[in-house]
């Protein structure tokens, strides 16, 4: 097994506390901290082991070739940090008022669904402003100590060895509700002789993803909804899917799978990464039932009730493994291959 370098793996660590330093201390600012203390010693040595665990994997899989040493250490910039500490004392107020109706009044949001049209992790202006896209990324490794990242990146060796497989032919990968992007442009570091598309609904995330990416090769951007993809039957060879389900009701995740089922060729790869849920580890529910109640996730119980697996082999996919990264899970699937693969 190739082994990571001292010098990289205690640079490594050096700033995942540091990001898990400035988390714990921006959490106790929106008021999270005394909820934290009423978890049994257990479940929190628990969990930080799994954050162990995952921060190891990530270093094996760049020590792999899996994706370049350098994305373990691109994290969001200290200033829009520092954008995201000046607008805390907005997201407190806004959360211990439950104002989560709190939406830009210059803009109409009535073309939207119902679901959407909410201020999701109390964050200001929902996914309605150009100010809520600059400071989002900063925001989840806040919320989810230094580990956001990480756990997206736990995708990207399945489409690595998805395009292995395929020899030299470019693959056409979807990226479903690709948000600012984050995600995307760490696997087109990792993969990029490929062809991207990015589809998502806010606007506003689509222009942060444009800056961003500016610099990837082969990239189509695509403000849709997620529930009607506006591409024909199989005219992609992967997919995947970061951090949506959770955020949707029951009856749009169904559709959203059906969808992106639709568009993927037969045989083709698609990998969910989402929160993890009671079907795989029931001793987390006090975690995140909390997270549920203090970040303004309304569909997140009926989520973690449910088995995203279970859902995608309804709708056609075979799953081909479940994994778990700390608190997050990752779904591989295929569409079966028509009578002629």
């Amino acid at each position: 097994m190739t082994a990571v370098a001292p010098t990289t793996r205690a640079r490594y660590y050096a700033q995942r506390f540091t990001w898990l330093a400035q988390g714990i201390a921006l959490r106790g600012m929106l008021g999270l901290v005394e909820e934290q203390a009423q978890y049994p010693p257990e479940l929190i040595q628990g969990v930080r082991e799994r954050y162990r665990e995952l921060m190891e994997r990530d270093l094996q899989n760049a020590a792999e070739g899996y994706y370049p040493r350098e994305l373990l250490f691109d994290m969001p910039s200290r200033r829009r940090l520092a954008r995201f500490v000046a607008d805390v004392p907005r997201s407190r107020k806004r959360r211990q008022t439950r104002a989560w109706r709190d939406l830009p009044p210059d803009v109409n949001t009535s073309s939207y669904p119902p679901y959407y049209q909410r201020t999701f992790h109390w964050q200001t202006d929902g996914w309605f402003s150009k100010h809520s896209a600059s400071i989002y990324d900063v925001s989840v490794e806040v919320l989810f100590l230094g580990s956001a990242d990480v756990m997206r990146r736990q995708a990207i060796p399945h489409l690595v060895r998805e395009s292995r497989r395929r020899g030299d032919e470019p693959l056409r990968i979807l990226d479903v509700a690709c948000g600012t992007g984050r995600f995307l442009g760490q696997l087109a570091r990792a993969m990029p002789d490929h062809r991207y598309t990015g589809l998502d609904l806010s606007a506003w995330y689509l222009q942060e993803a444009r800056e961003q990416l500016d610099g990837v090769r082969h990239l189509s951007i695509v403000e849709h909804d997620a529930e009607h993809l506006p591409f024909i039957e199989a005219s992609y060879d992967a997919m995947t899917c970061i951090y949506l389900f959770h955020e949707l009701p029951p009856r749009a995740r169904g559709q959203v799978l059906r969808e992106m089922f639709r568009v993927l060729r037969p045989g083709g790869l698609c990998v969910l990464v989402d929160a993890i849920q009671l079907v795989d580890r029931p001793e987390l529910e006090p975690i995140l039932e909390a997270f549920h109640k203090s970040f303004h996730e309304p569909f997140f119980r009926n989520y973690i009730e449910e088995d995203l697996a279970a859902r995608a082999t309804e709708v056609g996919f075979q799953v081909e493994t479940t994994e778990t990264w700390h608190v997050s899970k990752i779904v591989v699937a295929r569409k079966p291959s028509g009578p002629k693969e």
